[in-house]
């Protein structure tokens, strides 16, 4: 397990919660209940923008992960003259 694949399995995760924590603040009708999903969804946001800023960061400064990018490129430029 690489941990790119980690980073992507968290935010996924944390997007997941995030929705789930929108979906309990807009169904219920208890204030104090809304109010305390309001605050994980913002937190939860927080916790998902600060993953993806970190998986942006390993995908553009991962050595190994930049030549597979560019031996993708070049298979799709191969692909595309055929």
């Amino acid at each position: 397990m690489t941990v790119k694949s980690d980073i992507e399995k968290a935010v996924a995760a944390a997007q997941s919660a995030l929705g789930t924590y929108a979906q309990f603040a807009s169904s219920t009708d208890d204030p104090s209940a809304k109010q305390m999903f309001q605050q994980m969804q913002q937190d939860m946001q927080r916790h998902v923008n600060m993953l993806n800023n970190r998986l942006n960061y390993v995908n553009s400064n991962n050595k190994l992960n930049q030549q597979q990018q560019a031996t993708q490129q070049v298979q799709n430029i191969l692909s595309n003259k055929k």
